[in-house]
């Protein structure tokens, strides 16, 4: 019997021949990442199992990213426990204010991640590096310590769901809109411990920036993981920003699916989330009343890559934000944020009447730096939607691509670039 991109990657990394969706395994892990909420609870784990430091310290990844520049005193403490564990235990990938982006636009960008490695993650989205050819998941604290102390995980290996990608996208629609597509027409949970594998000619028209956001969003399929075949793109990709070797893994002719899933890309139009489930989609053609917001939220680890900053510049550029609308605009990285000024883009940002943060996860989860209060809406590029994900409980938040969140600051309301 085959196996999947995943389940090969697995396999390898158990020393086993072959895998079998369900079956329990105990893989050698090459990174471990853990943020400034998720990391203060494994070193206290790991303190319990009264471990004696880190299984390898260049294999170890720790980036303060969801509170950071500390909001207050608690978030405050959270940072100097990790900074302290860090320097303890010199941890070689410990990126401090001034150094760190949000964590899964980061370290792929540092080259920490590459195509065959297994990552784990203290933080659901870390399945992001799948775009690499990656199996790349996020776990608890607690399998985050064991992590840490050991080098190794355990998982059972997930069934998978094929998705073949055909054509490419038309203008003003992007990787964001594959993926609410896909999850409008599956579920939340149409891929529960499943991995979503992305094939198809229609790879190959996908810049890596929609490889990451699609990634990024399986977890909101219910999906165990998402990883994309390693094409030319993804091996230039890789080449320019690490020195680790890629190991690349492709799925076997015979390979079993639970559902095959086609898709084509020709087809998508500007898709929406509605509160408050990201299933909850109406392309833009389906909108049709008025629905006036408050704030645009342009940024998050789905969404604010250079290419979602350009998009977003590209649409605000000579306009403005409308009376009445909040437009913050959150580079990804240091890196990101860097290139952003080189190009001019903040410059167009701030003369629309938006405003730039320092990287953080700050609004997406309800942190700070655009916190909704009752009654509010919000227009975003994250991931999720939940109720009080950004705010008071009787807010609401439209999750969307960076065409149509640029669009809709200039409108007021939920529009797409082809109505400006």
């Amino acid at each position: 019997m085959g196996m999947t991109m995943t389940q090969k990657i697995l396999a390898a990394h158990a020393g086993l021949e072959t895998v079998a969706a369900g079956q329990l395994i105990e893989a050698g892990l090459d990174l471990v990442l853990g943020n400034d909420i998720t990391s203060p609870v494994a070193i206290k784990e790991m303190e319990k199992m009264k471990v004696d430091g880190v299984f390898d310290k260049d294999k170890i990844a720790l980036v303060p990213d969801h509170f950071v520049p500390n909001k207050d005193i608690k978030s405050a403490e959270h940072c100097k426990c990790v900074r302290e564990f860090a320097y303890r235990n010199e941890i070689t990938n410990y990126f401090e204010v001034g150094e760190m982006g949000i964590e899964h636009a980061l370290l792929p960008e540092k080259g920490l991640v590459v195509a065959g490695d297994v990552v784990i993650g203290a933080d659901s989205h870390t399945c992001t590096y799948g775009a690499l050819g990656a199996f790349s998941t996020g776990v608890g604290s607690t399998d985050m310590a064991a992590g840490m102390a050991t080098g190794k995980a355990w998982f059972k290996v997930p069934g998978a769901i094929k998705v073949v990608l055909t054509g490419s996208l038309p203008r003003w629609v992007s990787g964001k809109d594959v993926i609410l597509h896909l999850i409008g027409k599956i579920g939340v949970d149409g891929a529960l411990y499943k991995s979503l594998e992305f094939t198809g000619d229609g790879v190959s028209s996908l810049n890596m920036d929609d490889r990451f956001t699609i990634a990024n969003m399986a977890i909101e399929a219910g999906a165990k993981n998402g990883i994309f075949p390693v094409d030319a793109q993804a091996a230039s990709y890789m080449k320019e920003h690490s020195a680790k070797t890629p190991v690349v893994y492709e799925a076997d002719e015979d390979a079993v699916y639970d559902e095959k899933i086609e898709i084509d890309l020709s087809a998508l139009r500007p898709t929406v989330a509605f509160p408050h489930l990201p299933e909850n989609t109406k392309t833009i053609d389906e909108i049709t009343e008025d629905i006036r917001i408050d704030q645009v939220v342009i940024g998050s680890c789905t969404n604010g890559r250079i290419e979602d900053i350009r998009c977003a510049a590209g649409i605000l550029q000579g306009k403005h934000v409308a009376k009445g609308v909040r437009c913050i605009v959150i580079p990804a990285t240091q890196s990101i944020y860097l290139q952003a000024m080189e190009e001019g883009l903040l410059k167009i940002f701030i003369e629309a009447g938006a405003v730039v943060s320092t990287p953080t996860c700050g609004p997406c989860l309800g942190g700070y730096m655009g916190v909704l209060a009752a009654g509010e809406r919000c227009v975003s590029t994250t991931n999720r939607n939940f109720v009080g994900r950004m705010g008071h409980v009787d807010s609401e938040i439209y999750l969307a691509s960076p065409a149509v969140a640029a669009a809709s600051a200039v409108t007021g309301k939920i529009s797409w670039p082809g109505e400006l």
